[in-house]
């Protein structure tokens, strides 16, 4: 029988004793002097090509620094996306590399559409069998929430999770989350706890998680009140200024429950360092942040 998602999250944060999860974000004019030279100059085909293989090798150099850190990392979809099949298949590459490596996978596809397109985007995300085959997926409720229904099947049978945008922190986002009495994140939360209580693991927590940003604060706890065993995947920490006691404070009692992720606070070291410093800076600053989580 396949462990539970939400079972096999707490393992990986046990196993490094924090609960971090590093995002891959491969900005390329971020990338260390020795990768950017690589496609510098370059256009269309050569440059989607050259900058692909870079943000590949970059990858391999995060995930290497983080491994006993990190209990996973979350690649966004669209900096693969946007290099083309090349980048698709720096992706690919990146998450084969990850479960190697003994990390968790989170997928940030934030897909949300509905039958066979939804089961298209389910094959392609969070199936074994398919390209990425990635631990857990992001996913937008807000066409309706029929839009899980072909990811559940694969939290079932294969261990997989979700974590549903329910509470984001971009200025546009009280349009629809906080529209309504009461607020349409809060009713969103309230269905997501009942979907979720059918996919519970052994140790009170479920496949159905939630994406609550580090600024919601006061909204976290009470959203915590209606999916008492939901994962939050928490972003937000480090260059957009959340700090850890935001990110926290939708946790558990039993300080499980709250996954959260540093993408650029982590992976970029300041300017001036050396590309051959870079792997341990990443690992330097991926296990400060940890420790602040552990300590928290």
């Amino acid at each position: 029988m396949v462990a539970c998602f939400g079972d096999r999250l707490a393992d990986a944060v046990d196993a490094v004793g924090a609960p971090l999860c590093v995002g891959l974000d491969p900005h390329l004019d971020r990338l260390p002097a020795s990768l950017r030279a690589r496609f510098a100059g370059l256009s269309g085909g050569d440059f989607r090509r050259e900058a692909a293989a870079a943000v590949a090798d970059f990858d391999q150099i995060a995930l290497q620094a983080v491994v006993g850190i990190a209990a996973a990392v979350k690649p966004q979809l669209a900096f693969y996306e946007a290099l083309g099949s090349p980048g698709m298949a720096a992706l690919e590459r990146t998450c084969s590399r990850a479960r190697e490596l003994g990390l968790l996978v989170i997928a940030d596809a934030k897909r949300g559409d509905i039958a066979s397109t939804a089961r298209a985007y389910a094959t392609a995300l969070l199936d074994p069998k398919g390209p990425l085959g990635a631990d857990a997926v992001t996913l937008s409720p807000w066409m309706g929430l029929d839009v899980v229904d072909p990811f559940l099947e694969l939290c079932r049978d294969h261990g997989r999770g979700i974590f549903v945008l329910v509470r984001t922190t971009n200025p546009g986002s009280a349009f629809l989350q906080r529209h309504g009495q009461p607020q349409a994140a809060v009713r969103l939360a309230q269905a997501l706890g009942k979907l979720g209580a059918g996919l519970m693991g052994v140790r009170g927590l479920s496949a159905v998680g939630a994406v609550v940003g580090a600024f919601s604060g006061d909204q976290a706890r009470r959203l915590r009140a209606q999916m008492p065993g939901a994962w939050f995947l928490v972003p937000g920490v480090g260059a957009q200024g959340g700090d850890l006691s935001q990110a926290l404070a939708g946790r558990r009692s039993d300080g499980m429950g709250s996954l959260v992720v540093s993408a650029r606070g982590i992976l970029f070291p300041p300017a001036g360092t050396e590309d051959d410093h870079v792997g341990a800076a990443i690992g330097e600053r991926a296990r400060t942040l940890a420790r602040g989580l552990a300590a928290a």
